[in-house]
């Protein structure tokens, strides 16, 4: 099997550009559909623009800033503005449907030939094959433009378990792994590079050279909606873990090269401090506080992705509260609008060199069902995002959507998030509200990279390859590895795990029976049936807030387990009974006072397959995760801490890097 993967591994890597200006006579790896074929010196080279010569641009023996330079001299403003957003690939079903449907061919052309977008966000799922293939129609439209200029084509995360529209995509085909707040648990440099350049081998497979990742937000407030996608609340370990990320996606800690996929790490800075643990995708969420005054602590993660060369940044939707930069307090609007956080900070004390990437929706409009929530009775949807009704533009609402955009860009963002009208961008610099060098600025940092990653030489995927590549058996157990490793045993009482036999009855709260049964149990309907119970449950949470619009990012609010909740109505029952295992999935961190008692073995998960967790449960493999956030006592414990400010829950139930073992 090993020897099977290195060969699949081998597959997946082009052949290696040449570098600098020595005029390496190595050829280069070319992928092509339209564009013609030139031979100079011997050497193959694509006529991206069709004019019969070699242009400096074409020349893949130079550096990727000469040929950068090169081609911003061939583009007109349209087209360095159509750089300059990114936006989302249309499926045939309308709107941004994920799922197997297909792009919409139509409006896919319309976005690149005549608006010159030249990125976009996928969110197709479905086999490899499939979505390797309908990102290389895209790639075709694109080499059919008057340059040839390759579209960078990104995803949300799609190799682990939770689902969140508009924040990740199902994984499909895609090997599955614990959510990253497990690889926190596990706390191993190497796991997290074994996964993330597993990762980065799937997505180019699939013609994907963009990852919206990783979250360095740290989860110092135990509330807050998005604690699955991060390195949990301790800075220092976050800063490595990140690291390592950036390390395994972009194929080194050097640089770009052919083989990396580009890393976007997010959100600059501050977003888990959130005030009372709302998200600022709405906007009663849109402030971080810092009442601990800790916000310095927040920035030692991105300094991990720093260390490694992170291609790009993604700004917070926040206003951040009670933060002052060199003496000076923040202005009060979103970070993509806040040049004291780009250009003062990032670009400034930390000589930040990458693109940096807005979130999506910044310069969309907050209107009355996005500031006051929906009328009483009508229930709000996803919708209000998908078509663009409802933004974040935290600060600066009352701007029109052209002064968003110059506000964004004059202040550090190079691209723009979840938009195809780069036409703001062209009217607000005949205006004058942006300077034309600040735009071919921006350009240039683009193109640099989508020639680093030798994205105009080799574009399109090979499905064949694809298919063999994602999701294959050594990808997927190496996955399980993890998702086992990940598992905090928190208590085992009596030391009844693993447990020392499975010729048992057994009672299933949402475990599949048919995987029990392969374990060699005998599953019963009933706790008063059962020789033991096995209960899972995910992490509480309370309702939407009464204007919530981001509908993905409910899982807001309470932390705690109420007998109104069907999983741990279940658990009371068979607690009651016999001996019983629960499984608890900590997205965020659960108060578990009302658990504990009850409960032979708990056990925190971070997203696990039924088959893995049996495994430690019976002793096939065991439990290696440490907490990588404290478990709160109370609810009024929780109202006590700081958003801002780590290890600070008085009398926490378990401590941060609590965990045991067999």
């Amino acid at each position: 099997m090993k020897l099977i993967a290195l060969f699949l591994l081998m597959l997946a890597i082009p052949l290696s550009f040449a570098q600098g200006n020595d005029n390496s006579k190595k050829q280069a790896v070319l992928s092509h559909r339209t564009a013609p074929i030139l031979i100079v010196d011997g050497l193959q080279f694509k006529d991206l623009n069709r004019n019969g010569k070699l242009d400096r641009y074409e020349d893949w023996r130079l550096p990727a800033e000469e040929r950068a330079q090169d081609l911003l001299q061939k583009m007109t403003l349209d087209e360095m503005a159509g750089l300059m957003v990114h936006g989302t690939l249309p499926t045939a079903g309308g709107g941004v449907t994920i799922g197997p449907t297909g792009y919409d061919q139509a409006k896919a052309s319309s976005f690149i030939k005549d608006s010159h977008v030249n990125a976009f966000i996928t969110r197709l799922s479905g086999a490899a094959s499939f979505v390797a293939e309908q990102n290389n129609q895209i790639q075709a439209l694109a080499e059919s433009t008057r340059l040839g200029i390759p579209v960078t084509i990104s995803t949300d995360p799609r190799n682990h378990f939770q689902y969140t529209r508009g924040a990740s995509v199902q994984a499909g085909s895609f090997s599955k792994w614990p959510e990253l707040v497990g690889f926190a648990a596990i706390g191993d440099e190497s796991e997290v590079r074994k996964f993330a350049d597993i990762a980065r081998q799937e997505y180019i497979a699939v013609g994907i050279r963009e990852t919206l990742s990783p979250q360095a937000d740290l989860a110092t407030e135990p509330r807050w909606a998005r604690i699955n996608g991060t390195f949990g609340e301790d800075a220092e370990s976050a800063k490595r873990l990140i690291k390592a990320y950036v390390e395994g996606f972009q194929a080194g800690d050097s640089g770009l090269n052919p083989r990396s996929v580009l890393v976007i790490v997010k959100h600059w800075v501050g977003y888990g401090a959130q005030k009372d643990g709302w998200d600022s995708h709405n906007y009663y969420g849109r402030f971080a506080a810092f009442p601990g005054g800790n916000f310095a602590y927040h920035i030692i993660p991105f300094t991990g992705a720093f260390a490694a060369n992170v291609a790009g940044v993604m700004p917070t939707y926040s206003i951040l509260e009670n933060v002052s930069i060199d003496g000076k307090p923040l202005e009060q609007v979103g970070a993509a609008f806040n040049a004291q956080l780009l250009t003062t900070l990032l670009r400034g004390k930390y000589g930040f060199k990458g693109v940096v990437l807005s979130d999506w929706g910044i310069t969309n409009d907050c209107l009355e069902h996005c500031r006051n929530g929906f009328p009483a009775g009508v229930k709000p949807d996803f919708s209000e995002l998908v078509n663009r009704k409802s933004g974040m533009p935290w600060g600066v609402e009352d701007l029109s959507r052209e002064d968003r955009f110059a506000k964004a860009i004059n202040a550090g963002v190079d691209q723009i998030g979840d938009s195809e009208e780069p036409e703001f961008i062209v009217n607000a610099v005949h205006e004058g509200k942006i300077a034309e060098a600040r735009v071919r600025d921006a350009a240039f940092r683009i193109l640099v990279q989508k020639f680093a990653i030798g994205l105009f030489e080799d574009p399109f995927a090979n499905p064949d390859h694809a298919n063999a590549i994602v999701g294959n058996a050594d990808f997927l157990e190496q996955g399980k590895i993890a998702q086992r490793r990940a598992l905090v045993l928190l208590e085992n009482k009596g030391h009844l795990l693993p447990l020392k036999t499975t010729k048992q009855k057994v009672f299933l709260y949402d475990v599949n029976p048919a995987v029990a049964t392969r374990f060699g149990f005998d599953v019963v309907d009933s706790p008063d049936k059962a020789d033991i119970a096995i209960i899972r449950a995910a992490a509480p949470y309370q309702s939407e807030h009464p204007t919530y619009i981001f509908a993905s990012h409910q899982s807001e609010g309470r932390l705690d387990f109420r007998e109104s909740d069907p999983a741990y109505a279940a658990f009371l029952q068979a607690s009651a009974k016999v001996p019983t295992i629960m499984t608890i999935t900590l997205n965020r961190p659960a108060i578990l006072t009302n658990v504990k008692d009850k409960a032979t073995a708990l056990i925190g998960d971070f997203g696990i397959e039924d088959e893995a967790l049996m495994d430690v449960i019976c002793g096939k493999a065991k439990p290696e995760g440490h907490l990588p956030f404290e478990l709160p006592s109370s609810a009024e414990a929780v109202k006590l801490q700081r958003s801002d400010v780590p290890h600070d829950s008085p009398n926490p139930l378990y401590q941060y890097g609590f965990g045991r073992s067999y």
